[in-house]
């Protein structure tokens, strides 16, 4: 499972942005702070376990490294419990970007460039992957590395190979991941990662982790998990550079589309050259002649009154590690951010309920200066706001939706 690595996965690169609240990223606590994430007494995993033995040895896993693999390792219901109430955010482009794009997360690449920088360019030299998008991958996956996961992936995806619902897929993942330890790159006790058994500074899954991981160090290991991120950006820049990537090519560009435009034409997959594109009507986001970088799709992602984007090769590449279309263009434009890049040109619609970020912006901020704090005016509409707003329409004896609306904004205002 290359081309579509993290199906299962839902947010904004898993430990970095999924669990944001409010609209910000919260750092996610120690494992043995998280509600079912130590392992618990279950007879019919332990039966479960004592197959897959058998199928692992009969897949060349060795029956120490099993034995190894599996000391300490548990049922974790609290893997369970995720799995099954992933909270699927539609998030608008807006939201996505305020998040991926943050000025926190903008400030802390750069300094993570700065302080990578010879590593990222001996990388860049040897798999033609610019610094600054391996760092845009970086960040949004892991917040630079402070957000790598803390619980055991053995217990996590054997945990969820037991329970069935993907069974076959995480038994995959339980497999590719003994190979891991079998072949020596890091222990059973290092070996965490995400609920989801996503590992490491730019969250590889195992399988993933076995076809492209690299030992940039030559240390002997591929040692995504260590404080010294260099064979982990290296990985990440190798699955990009086999995905594809044209080094000097960018992603994709920022267009202006003229009246009338037929939006029919926008879409993955229906590339045209930038002279059909000009001829057309189509110009750069300055108004000026649409670059010509070969073929390019136009994207529309929050609709026709949102930015237009003409994307080229490298987007494909950058899909290869999550096919999401706001995800690639989170990682495309923080890596333009940190290339000393703009942020968008385009305004963005008001959301499904009428408001524009700056009403969104100033209900966070209403509700909070009223007591009802939303950790932030971002303008991002995440839990913590909801909850504010329940919290605040609760006490004015409101139905309690937890949604924001132009009528709760002016409520606010009196």
């Amino acid at each position: 499972m290359q081309a579509s690595r993290r199906v299962f996965l839902s947010g904004l690169g898993l430990m970095g942005l999924s669990a944001c609240v409010g609209g910000r990223p919260s750092v996610p606590g120690p494992v043995a702070a998280d509600a079912g994430m130590s392992p618990v007494p279950n007879a019919a995993y332990d039966a479960w376990v004592a197959g897959f033995r058998a199928r692992a040895s009969g897949r060349g896993i060795s029956p120490g490294t099993i034995d190894m693999a599996f000391r300490g390792a548990g049922f974790l219901p609290g893997v369970i419990e995720r799995d099954r109430n992933q909270t699927e955010f539609k998030r608008t482009l807006e939201d996505y970007l305020a998040i991926a794009a943050s000025d926190e997360r903008i400030a802390k690449g750069r300094a993570a460039l700065a302080r990578n920088g010879g590593a990222l360019r001996a990388i860049e030299a040897r798999y033609g992957v610019e610094a600054g998008v391996v760092t845009a991958v970086w960040g949004l996956e892991s917040f630079y590395g402070e957000r790598r996961g803390t619980i055991p992936v053995i217990s996590a995806i054997s945990t969820l190979a037991y329970e069935g619902r993907r069974g076959e897929f995480f038994e995959s993942q339980l497999t590719a991941a003994l190979r891991i330890l079998q072949n020596g790159d890091i222990s059973a006790d290092r070996m965490t990662g995400s609920w989801a058994g996503a590992m490491g500074h730019t969250q590889f899954i195992p399988t993933s982790y076995l076809e492209y991981a690299v030992d940039f160090t030559g240390d002997g290991r591929r040692d995504i998990w260590s404080e010294d991120p260099t064979d982990a950006l290296a990985s990440t820049a190798a699955y990009l550079s086999r995905s594809g990537w044209r080094k000097g090519q960018p992603w994709g560009v920022e267009v202006q589309l003229p009246a009338g435009f037929n939006t029919a034409l926008t879409g993955r997959g229906k590339g045209r050259s930038a002279v059909a594109w000009a001829d057309m009507g189509v110009r750069g986001a300055d108004g000026g002649r649409v670059p010509d970088h070969g073929a390019g799709s136009i994207l529309l992602p929050d609709g026709p009154q949102g930015p237009a984007f003409l994307v080229f090769s490298n987007f494909n590449a950058i899909a290869r590690y999550n096919n999401a279309v706001n995800y690639v263009v989170g990682v495309g434009h923080l890596s333009d951010r940190l290339r000393g890049g703009g942020p968008i040109k385009s305004s963005f619609p008001p959301d499904a309920a009428g408001m524009s970020k700056a009403n969104r912006q100033e209900l966070q901020s209403r509700l909070t200066a009223a007591g009802y704090d939303t950790e932030g005016n971002d303008g991002v509409i995440g839990r913590r706001t909801r909850a504010a707003i329940e919290g605040f329409q609760r006490a004015r004896g409101l139905p309690v939706t937890g949604e924001p609306t132009l009528d709760l904004l002016a409520l606010l205002r009196r």
